[in-house]
């Protein structure tokens, strides 16, 4: 080797070089069997850490946040998609933020880029499911272009029960920031205008492909279904919004986006008793990208246990 081949090389772009636009490809693929699977970052939303419980104690939510090294006051929550591939479906779960609705979130929104990156052809896509309509699951499909790309006879998968409740929400119960819920009435009811033809309404559960199961669970809104993966005795689910980083050593803890925290609560300790017992995978949209991991007793509660990136 010659000694301008031995040359060590540095961190500063070579002139001529595009310069990447991420440092880190915000992907990552997992088998389930024969099914694939592509988690995909949207982003991250900045919201306050009061999001976290709202029923809790301001002390006790500070404990937990000194213990996981995160700021008080606010924090960065990631916002995944999945990509499935199974029976000659391509099927996307849920569909990120999409445009900015005036919030000051610009850091997601990610998903169409993203999934352009990853070489996805939105004209691929045959299904869509939606764990619920919350603006952050649904806001990509309403991005100005995508519809036109998306497939005439796209299937989008909801619960009957979650497209009811956004004809009149109820927010009664919920702790959002200001602007959050006019925002969320707002891009729900013009989801439901827009691809109102497109969708398959579920009542309890739904095989969307072969071993894709959608899930009714009801609890953070009344249709909030989760997503089961089956394939050759691997076993993933995507739980949507049933939970959140601090539901494992706090499951009892209300976020501030569930609009019936006390079954939330409830659906969220008998899923994660159910996920420890069988030691399947979990993926949820506000978990750390990437979020797959499993799920321990720890005590009288739960401890998320990541897996080792596989690179």
């Amino acid at each position: 080797m010659s000694q301008a081949e031995a040359k060590p090389r540095t961190t500063e772009q070579e002139p001529g070089r595009p310069k990447p636009e991420e440092l880190v490809p915000s992907r990552y693929a997992v088998r389930i069997g024969e099914i694939e699977v592509l988690i995909i970052s949207d982003g991250v939303l900045p919201l306050p850490t009061t999001m976290l419980g709202h029923n809790a104690d301001a002390a006790d939510r500070a404990v937990w946040l000194d213990d996981m090294f995160l700021p008080r006051d606010a924090f960065d929550w990631a916002l995944n998609v999945v990509l499935v591939r199974s029976g000659g479906q391509t099927i996307l779960i849920d569909a990120g933020l999409g445009l900015d609705p005036d919030l000051n979130l610009p850091r997601a929104g990610q998903l169409i880029k993203r999934l352009e990156g990853a070489g996805i052809d939105l004209a691929s896509v045959t299904d869509v499911v939606l764990t619920h309509l919350h603006m952050d699951h649904i806001g990509g499909l309403l991005v100005d272009g995508v519809k036109d790309r998306l497939r005439a006879d796209l299937r989008i998968h909801v619960a009957a029960a979650e497209a009811k409740f956004w004809e009149a929400p109820d927010f009664s119960h919920v702790s959002m920031p200001p602007g959050f819920p006019d925002a969320l009435r707002a891009t729900a009811k013009r989801f439901l205008s827009e691809y109102g033809s497109h969708l398959k309404l579920f009542d309890e559960r739904s095989e969307v492909a072969p071993g894709v199961i959608v899930q009714r669970t009801g609890g953070h809104t009344p249709g909030h279904s989760v997503v089961r993966l089956a394939s050759g005795g691997d076993r993933l689910t995507f739980a949507g919004d049933a939970v959140f980083a601090v539901g494992f050593e706090h499951p009892d803890w209300y976020n501030g986006f569930e609009h019936d925290p006390e079954e939330a609560a409830r659906v969220r300790i008998d899923l994660l008793r159910e996920l420890a017992a069988n030691g399947e995978q979990l993926v949820a949209t506000h978990l750390p990208f990437p979020s797959v991991g499993r799920v321990a007793v720890d005590g009288e509660v739960f401890r998320w246990v990541p897996v080792f990136w596989d690179y």
